[in-house]
């Protein structure tokens, strides 16, 4: 019973955290001078991220034996499986289920869909050689892990050229100070805030749903690779929701997007610097979903819109793994 309440407390508290986030960053990217597109795929995503970022880290260096080095490993192949799959559906169930609310007469949803088709194939690209550093053994493996900091520098400078500032009109007055111009200091202060109730969220979620997974009989790289990204992505799925519900689909799909890009390549550094990285068969099973689900996205923003029903059957993908996994 106790599992259960801090299970569903801790997940009503990331909610109501990311609604202080999602408006503070969107200030914060204001002052900064990055455009909305970037606010989601920089800003909301790099403070989105830690949680599953600091379990990898954790894991993979602080770890005393191989078990626990592979939950590391674990939740960064679970991570972006669990955005280019659950994520996604998410933002087309919730325009949706909110068109009518905002006036929408279609199903679509408005996108920068050059920058999102962009930013799918470089996430393509570096995971594509993440699956495959794990299906290989060599001395200088290790070495690489640098290729991947590298590779997300050069994303970042590319989304942040020619970036263009939020329109004063599109913002939400600032929660922590409603009236008046907010500077840059009460977006820092509000962002920062909500990032650390969600992080502290994120934490208390986890650990639940490990204990669900123990309950249920599961080993740590299960719950790992299962359980443990459903929870350390809720703060992006919360974020596209409360986005998607405001009517900035953008913003949704931006950060999700941008997420992902972040899972492919920080969190990899990591594994590749301080374990093997060597998959097991339901690594590689993730791996070739992922990248199943990336491929049918490439597709869907080849258009200047998205339909929201397009993306729901990507949930499917994940349906599709957990199937394969127990039968394993």
């Amino acid at each position: 019973m106790l599992t259960a309440v801090l299970f569903l407390g801790s997940a009503a508290v990331i909610y109501f955290a990311c609604e202080f986030f999602v408006n503070g960053v969107e200030w914060l990217g204001r002052r900064l001078g990055v455009g909305e597109t970037a606010t989601g795929t920089i800003l909301a995503a790099f403070g989105t991220a830690l949680p599953e970022s600091a379990v990898t880290f954790v894991a993979v260096v602080f770890g005393r034996d191989a078990a626990q080095k592979d939950i590391g490993v674990g939740a960064a192949l679970g991570g972006p499986l669990v955005l280019a799959t659950v994520s996604y559906a998410v933002v087309g169930v919730a325009m949706l289920w909110n068109r009518r609310r905002l006036g929408r007469t279609s199903p679509l949803i408005e996108c920068e869909s050059t920058k999102l088709r962009r930013d799918q194939a470089w996430f393509l690209g570096m995971f594509a050689v993440k699956v495959a550093l794990g299906l290989l053994v060599f001395k200088y493996k290790p070495l690489l892990g640098s290729l991947f900091l590298l590779a997300y520098v050069v994303y970042l400078l590319s989304e942040l050229r020619g970036a263009q500032v939020l329109g004063e009109e599109a913002l939400e007055p600032l929660k922590l100070h409603p009236k008046g111009d907010p500077g840059l200091m009460w977006p820092l202060l509000q962002t920062s805030f909500a990032l650390l109730v969600i992080a502290v969220a994120s934490k208390l979620f986890v650990g639940q749903l490990e204990a669900i997974g123990t309950w249920a009989g599961m080993s740590p790289q299960l719950v790992a690779l299962l359980l443990s990204p459903v929870a350390t992505e809720l703060p992006e799925t919360m974020n596209a929701i409360i986005w998607v519900r405001q009517g900035k689909e953008r913003l949704a799909l931006a950060n999700i997007s941008g997420a992902m890009m972040i899972q492919a390549t920080i969190p990899t550094a990591l594994g590749v610097y301080f374990t093997s990285w060597m998959f097991s068969r339901e690594l590689i099973v993730s791996g070739i979903i992922t990248m199943a689900a990336v491929a049918v996205l490439l597709g869907l923003f080849s258009k200047n819109a998205v339909n929201a029903r397009s993306l729901i059957p990507l949930a499917g993908l994940y349906a599709l793994f957990i199937a394969i996994v127990a039968i394993l």
